[in-house]
């Protein structure tokens, strides 16, 4: 399976990626766990670009996403797809489309196209979206914030709502949860979803 955990910083995701991926490789899977943007050499170096780098425009930074993307998809997951391998991703497609589609404007359509071109029309299996209130956030956030987190006017409150209005858009695909649960519980949630797919 192909499962990617999206939501806003904060929301908890890369904690449930490293527990589901413990659980399921508990039970004798192999699982291939990565993050966006990231994953591969390159991908890593436009991470650091777009996070840490210089203010750029909408389009530049969803080209530079996708850029990232096309070669964690060339170079991680679609290879271990093939071999039989579970993947897990800490963010994907969908990020791309609350980030930039929506809260940055581009037209989910448009982001979508270009996404699809560069990942050879690769989309999860299932999307886990934990959700969780801006301010609440902002209250688990440790440590200086990068050049996207540190948007001002409200851009995270766009994120949030532009993931919820996602999950609407895609409800064979993405699943919402409450980020809120304590972590034991959610992750527990997760796995018998996953088993259930699988």
């Amino acid at each position: 399976m192909f499962v990617t955990f999206e939501g806003i910083d904060g929301s908890g995701k890369t904690t449930q990626v490293e527990l589901l991926r413990a659980a399921l490789e508990a039970e004798g899977r192999t699982v291939v766990s990565t993050r966006e943007p990231g994953g591969t050499e390159l991908g890593e170096r436009i991470r650091e670009l777009l996070l840490d780098g210089p203010e750029m425009t909408p389009w530049s930074e969803a080209a530079l996403f996708a850029a990232a993307r096309s070669e964690l998809v060339a170079h991680v997951i679609h290879p271990a797809l093939e071999a039989g391998h579970d993947v897990l991703c800490d963010r994907y497609i969908d990020s791309s489309l609350a980030y930039q589609g929506i809260a940055r404007g581009l037209g989910v359509d448009r982001v979508l196209e270009l996404n699809l071109e560069a990942t050879r029309g690769l989309l999860p299996d299932r999307t886990f979206l934990l959700l969780l209130d801006p301010a609440d956030a902002d209250l688990r956030q440790t440590g200086s914030l990068d050049r996207i987190e540190a948007a001002a006017g409200g851009f995270m409150g766009r994120v949030d709502a532009a993931y919820r209005e996602l999950a609407s858009l895609f409800p064979r695909r993405i699943e919402a949860l409450d980020a809120t649960l304590p972590t034991a519980e959610l992750a527990e949630a997760i796995l018998g979803r996953v088993r259930a797919a699988a």
